[in-house]
């Protein structure tokens, strides 16, 4: 037997070997362009992940891979990449961001029980730069993650996405423990489309518009370049009701008090834009050149924690609320009268009017009498450019590339106070930005040699380059003020600035050397080994390896197996990022400070050099493909020693202050808890993935049934009781459903279709917000949503679409007795599914 697998086009695979960029791309070439769009079309489509030799289709594939199209990701009310892919992808999660600092910009994801930075990103084969932006509170799983802006990438620029569910470091290198995403731009040389949908929630609010469009166009008789373009508006949406202390502060004749005075919802997302482009050129029969990139921009205005008048620490108290705190203007704060706060309303007590009355003293009631809740706003600008050129020479194939990549978070803070200025604090501050930088160059080649019934050889080099930038914020962000020393937190509360000892920039290289073989024993064995070695600047190298198999027991039957060790290296950001935060600890609110983990503050509690995550990584499935029945089942298991996470909030005690101020910590008295990153855990994540389909006709129409299952279960087998609490690891052993399911029914007549979905979560352990203890968690029920989505064809070209997604509007988990509404929430928003509620829409598309 030879390896002479025919695509549905009539092409063997390996006549498109050619177009194979050992990086894992499908090279764009406009010989082949019309030709991969029928593959996009066909139930038996053709993946270029998961292996260096000629592309296959999922069902030959000896690692599990889904391919979903760029019209399955639009059957979808949601604009959003990860909402597409979570109901296409089993075990691949995400949740809301409410109020979760600069997780409320870029959502992070998991695929396979893991955090976002265990899946490699790929654009066209080529690795995708991560965002700046890390997770600090990112639904336990995903706390202190830092992965790439899967948001930022528009469905109209895609033809179709790759996920290659299977450990491939040794194959791809950093950050693929999980497995990997290749996202597949549209080369299409001619045609094009154009579609306005908008939306809203049933409750009348977070209405979304959204601009898309693509065009190809010719670049010669020998080349092309397609353009994709989105723009998209979405309002804020408020699941909130008025916080108890709030009300009470009301009630007692405070005016200043807005209700809800806390808002849990969406954030405000304004002039989303991003543009792509993708184009190829055949020099000759023999050589190519290709390039591709993006530029994106958009900004996000999320919600905080409110700061009540009466009690918030170091702002307007600093004894729990029982009295006001009050600055002097002198210096000497016992020249001013004790004013008692534990009243109804301060404002309307002889001590505070006294108070104000006496030009020495003040309190920060002065500016915000009502309290105050801050506003988290941020910009990310996102691009990146690659180019190559590949071919053949001496009958190897190479493909040799450079590209960079580039994410700013710019964030800022509106009404919120730098208590440590006093009355002089402005109110609107600009905090500073992460910058996330990478470069890569590869140079990759591969052969088939005729022996063993066809070998494929492939070999290659990388060089990769990245850096993290801090910028610092405008001074009154970030400086102690006069007042510090009485007791007054210093930066602006909530998002303390980017100072100049955090400001700086940091970054490391490494190199890549990768051997990859798969040959045919027979006609029935498949085999696969993969080696790569990488080394890094700062610390060191790695060796890992893959084994792959799959044997064809019959026609329609063939098992699979794959076996691998993997690693993944700290970011730099997670090296060296510094922030501060805003937490819920017991239910009570306190200031973080996050710092690098050789930062004095940090190393006084246990800070060290972070190291790379190593794992191991287990499979086997099998492959059933009879007719029109087809059905996937694998089983994996991937052990991670050292696991990278985010330290619990370790307390800064009193009796330390004199150490840490020896140890160059300033106001150690007004930070209340430090964490840090630490190779904290040993974990084990097992889990079964389910992917059906059948092609049928009923009710006079072509119907296609879709079936993606996920079973995942982690186990945490070691980690640190001094750094990490119990509730952390419950949430990471249990804080994403068992149990996820999705079911739909394609229907399709002449001009009219229909979609529709049945979701299934399982249940889960819910936190509120950041808080891992028993005061605001319990166990979530399961619950099942449904999406529908119909649409109609006018002249082949024109198609209006209606649907809703959860259109019974299934509600989310509430939050349990004795914390619902406590700080101003109904449901948990760590919840598997939107807690919004039910959201209508429609679309307009235009083909040309």
């Amino acid at each position: 037997m030879t390896i002479n697998h025919k695509s549905k086009f009539g092409k063997s695979s390996l006549s498109l070997a050619v177009s194979i960029a050992l990086s894992g791309t499908l090279l764009s070439s406009p010989v082949f362009a019309a030709e991969e769009e029928t593959v996009s079309e066909n139930v038996e489509k053709i993946a270029v992940i998961g292996s260096r030799s000629a592309p296959r289709s999922v069902g030959e594939s000896p690692v599990p891979i889904d391919i979903i199209s760029s019209d399955d990701l639009k059957k979808n009310g949601s604009t959003d990449m990860i909402d597409m892919l979570v109901t296409s992808v089993p075990s691949f999660n995400s949740r809301a961001q409410p109020i979760s600092d600069a997780a409320t910009l870029v959502r992070p994801v998991n695929l396979r029980g893991l955090p976002s930075d265990s899946t490699l990103l790929l654009v066209n084969g080529k690795r995708r730069h991560r965002a700046s932006v890390i997770a600090f509170q990112g639904g336990g799983i995903n706390d202190g993650a830092q992965g790439p802006d899967i948001s930022v990438i528009p469905s109209a620029a895609l033809k179709q996405v790759e996920v290659l569910r299977d450990g491939a470091a040794a194959q791809y290198g950093s950050d693929a423990i999980a497995g990997v995403m290749n996202f597949v731009l549209k080369d299409s040389a001619e045609g094009g489309s154009i579609s306005v949908s908008q939306g809203e929630y049933y409750e009348g609010d977070g209405a979304t518009t959204t601009i898309d469009g693509n065009i190809g166009l010719p670049l010669t008789d020998a080349g092309f370049i397609n353009l994709s373009a989105q723009y998209k508006t979405a309002d804020s949406t408020s699941r909130s009701v008025q916080r108890p202390d709030a009300a009470a502060i009301a009630a007692g004749g405070n005016e200043f008090i807005q209700n809800p005075a806390q808002i849990w919802g969406n954030p405000e997302l304004k002039d989303d834009y991003t543009v792509f482009i993708n184009s190829g050129f055949d020099i000759n029969d023999k050589h190519s050149i290709y390039a591709f990139g993006n530029v994106s921009s958009r900004e996000a205005v999320g919600g905080f924690y409110y700061r009540n008048p009466h009690n918030r620490g170091n702002v307007y108290s600093v004894d729990g609320g029982e009295t006001l705190l009050v600055g002097a203007v002198n210096g000497d704060q016992s020249t001013c009268a004790v004013v008692p706060a534990n009243v109804p309303n301060v404002l309307d007590t002889d001590a505070y009017k006294a108070m104000v009355a006496d030009p020495n003293c003040f309190s920060m009631n002065q500016i915000r009498p009502g309290g105050y809740t801050p506003q988290f706003a941020g910009t990310i600008d996102d691009m990146s450019f690659f180019a190559g050129v590949k071919g053949e020479i001496a009958e190897w194939d190479y493909d040799l590339s450079a590209g960079t990549g580039s994410n700013k978070a710019t964030f800022s803070l509106r009404n919120s106070l730098n208590p440590s200025l006093g009355l002089d604090t402005p109110t609107d501050f600009e905090t500073g930005a992460y910058e996330q930088v990478e470069t890569t160059v590869n140079l990759d080649f591969s052969r088939l040699f005729d022996v063993f019934n066809g070998l494929n050889f492939a070999s290659g080099f990388e060089y990769r380059e990245e850096s993290f930038e801090i910028t610092q914020g405008e001074e009154a962000s970030w400086i102690a003020g006069p007042y510090a020393d009485q007791g007054f937190n210093i930066g602006s509360h909530g998002f303390k600035g980017f100072g100049p000892e955090s400001a700086g920039k940091n970054d490391r290289d490494n190199i890549a050397l990768y051997t990859d073989v798969e040959t045919y024993l027979g006609e029935k064995w498949l085999l696969g080994a993969a080696l790569r070695y990488e080394d890094f600047s700062t610390f060191g190298d790695t060796l890992n390896y893959k084994i792959t198999a799959q044997y064809s027991a019959t026609d329609d039957l063939a098992f699979r197996a794959s076996h691998s060790t993997g690693f993944r290296a700290p970011t730099v950001g997670q090296e060296n990022v510094v922030n501060t935060q805003t937490s819920i600890v017991n239910g009570d609110l306190i200031q973080t400070f996050i710092a690098p983990p050789t930062d004095p503050l940090a190393a006084f509690y246990g800070g060290k050099v972070l190291e790379p995550e190593e794992s191991i990584n287990y499979a086997l499935g099998a492959v059933y493909q009879s007719g029109d029945f087809f059905l996937t089942v694998d089983y994996y298991n991937i052990e991670v020693t050292g696991r990278l996470a985010q330290s619990s909030q370790i307390e800064v005690e009193a009796k330390d202050y004199d150490a840490l101020r020896a140890a160059g910590v300033e106001f150690p008295e007004l930070i209340s808890a430090v964490t840090y990153y630490t190779n904290d855990f040993d974990t084990t994540t097992q889990g079964i993935d389910i992917v059906g389909s059948y092609d049928t006709e009923l009710l006079a129409g072509d119907t296609k049934f879709s079936l993606a299952y996920g079973w995942t279960d982690t186990s945490v087998d070691k980690f640190n009781e001094e750094t990490t609490d119990p509730g952390k690891v419950r949430r990471l052993e249990d804080g994403i459903p068992a149990h996820r399911g999705s079911l739909t029914w394609g229907q399709n007549w002449d001009e009219l279709s229909m979609n529709l979905r049945a979701n299934y979560f399982g249940e889960y352990y819910a936190t509120h917000a950041d808080d891992t203890s028993d005061w605001g968690s319990e166990m979530a029920d399961s619950a099942v949503t449904f999406d529908l989505e119909v649409s109609y064809t006018v002249m082949d070209s024109l198609t209006f679409s209606i649907g809703a997604n959860n259109i019974f509007d299934q509600e989310a988990q509430k939050l349990k007795d004795g914390t619902l509404g406590e700080l101003g929430a109904v449901y948990y928003e760590s919840g598997p599914f939107d807690y919004n509620g039910g959201y209508y829409y429609g679309k307009v598309n235009y083909r040309f």
